[in-house]
């Protein structure tokens, strides 16, 4: 197995290739911030839901992909903004609203992590995880 150096941009692929090649569901190594950006996708209808299964080491987040009544994937496209090598941090007035409300950007705040509409109106900031549309 492949040492990752950006796990969580690992995971954003993974949702977007499984949309691209119209798998129905797939499997991702668990981590606690996985396991929210999958919270986060499926409150904002990007996926159907997820679930983690396994124990101790081998735990995994099966996630389940949503698909529109055309058979297009809900996910469009993901970007990951902050990088290991350059983290990026945002005020809250300065949260970019993606593609004019139609789509999302998730933000790790003190408060967790969260949308950048919710870290607007609680008036928080934090470093700009992704931007998914």
């Amino acid at each position: 197995m492949a040492v990752l150096s950006d796990p969580i941009a690992d995971f954003l692929t993974r949702v977007k290739n499984a949309g691209i090649a119209r798998n129905a569901e797939f499997t991702a190594p668990y981590s606690r911030i996985k396991a929210e950006l999958a919270r986060i996708l499926e409150q904002e209808g990007y996926i159907w839901g997820y679930e983690v299964i396994g124990e101790g080491v081998q735990k995994a987040i099966k996630v389940k992909t949503k698909f529109s009544a055309e058979g297009k994937s809900i996910v469009t496209d993901v970007k990951r903004c902050s990088k290991p090598g350059r983290r990026q941090y945002v005020h809250s007035s300065e949260i970019p609203v993606v593609m004019n409300g139609l789509g999302i950007s998730i933000v790790s705040t003190s408060a967790g992590l969260m949308t950048g509409a919710q870290a607007r109106k609680q008036q928080i900031g934090g470093e700009l995880v992704a931007l998914v549309w």
